[in-house]
């Protein structure tokens, strides 16, 4: 008996310790530099948002945050080795919202698009553009929808991948449309841009912060935005909802972590994040590249990622868009 009692005190005090060693780690977090996976190659979008916040991100909390580019699968190479990262904070990802299309859109993800992850805040969000090169035989967005369904599968659009938002968005279009035309998948970055530029795609379907300034420096012309009906997000450019009744996209990014990551990191992550995007140079560089920043309490954004799943899903399943 008196052995096993010394036993047991000995597993309390090595519990102990354990405890207050694991508290004093988190209480230094960060102690290295913290890695920021992006899903999509450099120059795009996700990759630009990337980079902005980073290295304020990187000062306010006294360790470097590095973006690490890792390419491919509409993002969820990124978003998977996260998901199976450790549950130490050092390990973010700059999520897109084709992260809930590709919920909606494929049948085996390697991860589960909610429950694998600890949320930390929305960054931005924006519209999503349709754009033709400036001498584009595709005079508007009411021609675009006229040659797509006078001369089905002729006519060429972009995405960033499969599953991407961009790609759900096409397929929806073209199902309100009654049109057809071709989807051509990209691995991000600034391809399908240079693709439409050379004249080998017909639309390029993107984010509005990728196109925002090809659009001030008339590199292309942007036939409709994703905003709700009647509003302009560039000047004189329609809303596919004028045409479409409630075809309404909202963009965004977010910044989210391991699931089992220490409420503290979490906490601490939402409060610094909150602190970059009200920095007037960044508020301006979003707004600039055709965003809004749209920071968020973790429970929102998971919220809002729950909320999309489901009413993509139900889009994937009505309009029978066939699921990867």
């Amino acid at each position: 008996m008196k052995h096993l009692l010394i036993r047991l005190g000995q597993i309390l005090v090595a519990s102990l310790a354990l405890t207050t060693v694991l508290a004093q780690a988190q209480d230094a977090w960060p102690a290295r530099p913290i890695k920021l996976l992006v899903g999509f190659a450099p120059g795009g979008s996700s990759d630009m948002v990337a980079r902005l916040i980073a290295t304020p991100l990187g000062e306010r909390l006294g360790q470097p945050v590095v973006v690490e580019n890792r390419a491919g699968a509409g993002g969820n190479i990124a978003a998977d080795a996260v998901a199976k990262a450790a549950s130490d904070g050092y390990t973010l990802v700059l999520l897109p919202s084709g992260h809930s299309s590709n919920a909606a859109m494929k049948k085996n993800l390697p991860f589960d698009a909610v429950n694998d992850f600890a949320w930390i805040s929305t960054v931005t969000t924006y519209p999503l553009t349709l754009s033709v090169r400036p001498d584009s035989p595709i005079s508007s967005f009411k021609d675009f929808i006229d040659r797509v369904k006078n001369e089905p599968n002729r006519y060429t659009y972009t995405s960033v991948g499969v599953g991407t938002a961009m790609h759900l968005f096409g397929e929806w279009l073209m199902a309100e449309s009654g049109g057809a035309a071709t989807h051509v998948p990209f691995r991000g970055g600034t391809a399908p841009m240079m693709e439409l530029l050379a004249g080998r795609v017909d639309v390029m379907i993107d984010t509005m912060t990728t196109t925002a300034p090809l659009f001030k420096d008339k590199r292309v012309r942007v036939l409709a935005t994703t905003v709700p009906a009647g509003q302009q997000a560039l000047p004189g450019v329609p809303a596919v909802a004028d045409s479409f009744a409630g075809v309404v996209f909202d963009s965004w990014l977010g910044v989210a972590a391991t699931k089992g990551t220490p409420p503290a990191v979490v906490e601490r992550l939402n409060r610094e994040l909150r602190a970059v995007l009200d920095q007037p140079a960044i508020k301006q560089r979003l707004i600039d590249w055709g965003g809004s920043p749209r920071a968020s309490t973790p429970t929102e954004f998971r919220n809002r990622v729950e909320g999309e799943i489901r009413q993509l899903s139900k889009i994937v399943t009505e309009r029978k868009i066939e699921a990867q």
